[in-house]
């Protein structure tokens, strides 16, 4: 393999690289950044642990090279927020989503993606956007956290206080 000069901005920081052409954005990111939020999971792209923000949309950084990055932003769990203000991991934090967390900050991203880009999910919706796969059995409480998410980020319900049980459909309505 040839090395290659790579210009990205990662959460928010221009970052140049020489690399590897086929050095994946995953190993990047975790070993020359030193940013750990996105996992290995099963390496192939199938689980959804590696899963991080390109350009809007949601990318499975496992499967991305470096070399086909060039010029892209790139937004990992550690960009989406400093405090874990945004929506929804603020809605994940008072549902009580994370288990064990391997899985949280690929389904994290998966969720901003789509509520970036939906607003008002429905449960559908919500089970096509976030394909992660969770061996602690999240599910039920992924859903009502994303749509409790969206609620937060339309200004539809107030953010939770840390340790405050997220609200539910009928107390967050007017």
């Amino acid at each position: 393999m040839s090395s290659v000069h790579v210009s990205t901005k990662i959460n928010g920081d221009p970052t140049e690289y020489v690399c590897e052409a086929d050095e994946t954005l995953l190993d990047v990111l975790r070993n020359r950044l030193g940013l750990t939020g996105a996992k290995e999971g099963c390496g192939t792209g199938d689980c959804g642990a590696c899963a991080v923000d390109v350009d809007g949309g949601l990318r499975l950084a496992c499967q991305e090279t470096i070399g086909a990055l060039e010029g892209t932003f790139v937004t990992t769990i550690e960009g989406l927020s400093k405090d874990r203000s945004h929506p929804v991991q603020q809605a994940f934090i008072a549902a009580n989503v994370p288990q064990c967390g391997y899985c949280i900050p690929g389904v994290v991203m998966a969720a901003s993606v789509l509520l970036r880009a939906n607003r008002n999910p429905s449960e559908a919706d919500i089970k096509d956007a976030i394909p992660n796969l969770c061996r602690c059995g999240i599910y039920p409480r992924l859903i009502d956290a994303v749509q409790n998410a969206a609620r937060i980020a339309r200004g539809d319900a107030p953010a939770p206080e840390p340790g405050q049980d997220a609200p539910t459909p009928a107390q967050s309505e007017p």
